[in-house]
């Protein structure tokens, strides 16, 4: 330990394999009260070794202000890399940058709105072909399923525009979902590693993932050869320019393509059951709401030009992400040793920000358990101290499709409230189950009628 700094306090492994079943199913609660118990930053040294906390000024630390200092982790390098490959999502340093800097570039507001036209006809279109019949009939739905379901088909459209089918889509869904599975088993059960291997569950994975891999490859050797022009983000990877006049390879392409669509269905899928939820749970703030999209665009289909009378749907989304945020736990691995807030941080040893743990800290959110979207009107979003809000991460690695993100999350609310009731099936809590992203147990069951 260096000279003046204090000490993190330790959690034994014996009280961690007193909670492992618990741990492997939702650690959250695990996390919650031995930070509650110490100074905010604890150190874990089982499923593997690090550091975790919820303070917003170590956070930042190695968020912004060390960012150069600590990069992703062998989790997301190693496990992650291998199946999904390296992207922006996985990659770090030099290429990480070169690649921030170029397909940043593209997610320009004039590509946005094409890409909001795509956004509105796949909602419409699943308006009519899913929700319209379940809503005539009244049917009970898993709002995370048809959520997902919706999600997948905006981002699958927004990416690769009519080069792609429905069975491709299928396969591009069920590759996600069973790698998300996967990663998650190895993290926290690291123990069954010799056993994935064994039964032939890895390379069950590895060959869907081939297959995957394959399929996206043709598509884009198809549009290439082709010359195709589409207003869609595949076209966007496939004419991007590094600053010495250079375009990325197929692989590169391939890989950024997974990622986008990885990053840019999941969260989106969950954050939107978990609002319908909180909207059913608060039906005061729901007629809010709808009453404020009704005013802001009547029964018009929403665009660009509309996205800021919708600025009531965009405060019910931040505190919607506040109390379940989609990435609950972001992690990086330390290069040199640092010092932050008086706290020695060794090389090698990750930290981890419990982003959900920081959302409900009671030090920055009076009543934190309770949804309140005023919290996020434009006078009370300047009393938030920095870095206690951090839906899409923070820095320079803040997530590149928030603003894509946003734009389609809220023409989902303001297309399906509109139309539809959403309400909840059950009485019972729902339970949390952190996966990759903030998921609930067994679903969000729903019952949605014509209003």
């Amino acid at each position: 330990m260096q000279a003046n700094t204090k000490d993190i306090k330790q959690i034994s492994v014996f009280k961690t394999l007193l909670h492992a079943k618990s741990m492997s199913e939702n650690p959250i609660n695990f996390f919650q009260s031995n930070l509650d118990e110490s100074d905010g930053i604890i150190e874990c040294r089982l499923p593997y070794h690090f550091i975790l906390t919820d303070r917003p000024e170590i956070i930042r630390q190695f968020f912004q202000k060390n960012h150069k200092n600590y990069i992703k982790t062998k989790i997301v390098r190693n496990d992650l890399g291998r199946a999904i490959g390296n992207g922006l999502l996985t990659s770090n340093g030099d290429y990480w940058l070169r690649q921030r800097r170029m397909i940043q570039q593209g997610f320009n507001k004039q590509r946005l709105k094409v890409i909001s036209t795509i956004m509105v006809n796949e909602i419409e279109t699943y308006l009519q072909q899913v929700m319209e019949p379940l809503a005539e009939q009244q049917l009970e739905i898993d709002c995370t399923d048809e959520m997902a379901a919706l999600a997948f088909r905006i981002v699958g459209k927004s990416l690769f525009g009519q080069s792609v089918n429905e069975q491709q889509m299928q396969l591009m869904r069920e590759v996600i979902r069973q790698v998300q599975e996967f990663v998650v088993d190895c993290l926290r059960k690291p123990y069954l590693k010799p056993l994935y291997f064994l039964s032939g569950y890895n390379r069950r994975v590895t060959k869907l993932i081939e297959r995957g891999n394959e399929m996206i490859l043709n598509i884009i050797r198809t549009r290439k050869a082709n010359n195709q022009k589409e207003d869609d983000l595949l076209q966007m990877l496939i004419e991007s320019k590094y600053e010495d006049g250079s375009s990325m390879s197929e692989q590169q392409i391939l890989e950024e393509s997974i990622i986008l669509m990885v990053a840019g269905h999941e969260t989106t899928a969950m954050t939107l059951s978990w609002t319908f939820m909180l909207l059913a749970q608060h039906p005061t703030i729901e007629q809010q709401l709808l009453a404020s999209i009704l005013q802001a665009i009547g029964g018009a289909q929403p665009s660009m030009t509309d996205l800021h009378k919708l600025d009531y749907s965009y405060q019910v989304l931040e505190e919607s992400m506040r109390l379940y945020p989609p990435a609950w736990i972001v992690d990086r691995e330390p290069l040199e040793d640092d010092t932050v807030e008086g706290y020695s941080v060794k090389k090698g040893v990750d930290v981890a920000a419990f982003i959900y743990g920081l959302h409900r800290n009671e030090k920055y959110w009076p009543e934190p358990d309770k949804f309140d979207p005023e919290r996020f009107s434009v006078d009370n979003k300047k009393r938030h101290k920095p870095y206690t809000y951090l839906p899409f991460g923070g820095g320079p690695r803040i997530c590149i499709g928030q603003h894509f993100a946003m734009m389609e999350m809220q023409y989902v609310l303001a297309m399906l409230l509109r139309r539809y009731r959403f309400q909840l099936t059950h009485e019972a809590a729902i339970e949390l189950h952190p996966l990759v992203t903030l998921r609930a147990k067994n679903g969000i069951r729903m019952r949605v009628s014509k209003r």
